[in-house]
């Protein structure tokens, strides 16, 4: 009895290790993995600006391919060393390398929708704060072509099932829309997908890149 209550313990005390690894690396070590595409993404990214600038704007932008990085983003209110490269595509692989754009979902500065997701505890975890901003705060989008800022209008906590926050207009499927907005999307409460944190703003100011 003694031997076998023995056993157990140990194998306890195993399973309590690999757990607390798994933790560990969940938390850790997946935003290394995402650091280090983001670092690839951003220097694609600002190099491609490097050369427009230098051919004088002539240069044809294309369709961005899924995988590929979308726009720069920072959130003042997050700290001035905030910067992530949006990558195309919400899949696993993209949202591993950083937050997401939503295919089919309005481009930055666009009428319409600019809807992106986030991991909020893992992989490097982006939209961990976004549950911190408030109404008015600014949300900046760097494209190829234009700074765009967006302005923080309001927060809300839904449902998975509530696809209508990423419409064209949120909350109204089938309108038409007449503004250019920004959707946030990230899982709610932090290490539960229960819930989704949704975090909506509109389009303030742009700045047109100059070449």
């Amino acid at each position: 009895m003694r031997a076998a209550l023995r056993v157990v313990c140990e194998l306890g005390v195993t399973a309590g290790i690999v757990l607390l690894m798994l933790c560990a690396y969940l938390l850790w070590g997946t935003g290394s993995y995402t650091e280090r595409h983001q670092r690839v993404l951003q220097q694609q990214f600002e190099q491609e600006i490097q050369e427009i600038h230098q051919k004088q704007g002539k240069r044809s932008l294309g369709a961005i391919k899924l995988g590929s990085a979308v726009a720069l983003l920072r959130i003042p209110r997050l700290g001035a060393d905030y910067k992530f490269a949006v990558v195309e595509g919400v899949d696993a692989e993209a949202l591993r390398e950083g937050p997401g754009h939503y295919p089919g979902t309005a481009m930055p500065g666009k009428i319409g929708n600019f809807v992106v997701s986030g991991h909020r505890t893992t992989y490097l975890a982006p939209f961990n704060g976004i549950g911190e901003l408030r109404r008015g705060d600014d949300i900046v989008v760097d494209t190829r072509e234009a700074r765009y800022t967006y302005r923080v209008t309001q927060k809300e906590v839904v449902l998975p099932t509530r696809l209508d926050v990423i419409e064209p207009v949120p909350g109204h499927p089938g309108e038409r829309p007449k503004q250019a907005l920004i959707t946030m999307t990230t899982c709610n409460p932090k290490y539960s997908a229960s819930e989704r944190l949704i975090v909506h703003g509109v389009l303030a100011d742009r700045e047109k890149r100059h070449t």
